[in-house]
């Protein structure tokens, strides 16, 4: 992974073949799943299961495009989550910060790429 970056690009790559307009359209995809998920994982009102399984599938796709970060606090809140049943605010905050920075990241990589 290169230093100080969120996505890894040398991955990425190596999952688009280098194709960089299906790495755009999976970073775009990729960012509507955040969109999409990190709502239902900070719902209390949702079952832990319920939010476990959103937490697990946002560090799949964050495995699959290379945000290492997203990866690792989505599995930890998962963690959390099936073994404990409730998380803690400040587990959800890092999250949260993890999917607001690589968003940022996304979008100045797409800027930069125009």
């Amino acid at each position: 992974m290169q230093p100080d970056r969120l996505i890894d690009l040398v991955h990425l790559d190596s999952q688009t073949l280098g194709d960089a307009a299906l790495a755009r359209e999976l970073l775009s995809l990729f960012e509507a799943q955040c969109l999409r998920l990190l709502p239902g994982i900070r719902d209390a009102s949702l079952s832990a299961e319920a939010r476990a399984d959103h937490a697990h599938t946002l560090k799949g796709s964050a495995l699959g495009v290379g945000a290492a970060q997203i990866a690792a606090q989505s599995a930890a809140v998962e963690d959390v989550l099936r073994t404990r049943g409730a998380v803690e605010d400040t587990e959800l905050d890092a999250l949260a910060r993890a999917v607001d920075a690589t968003l940022v990241e996304i979008e100045e990589l797409a800027a930069s790429r125009r």
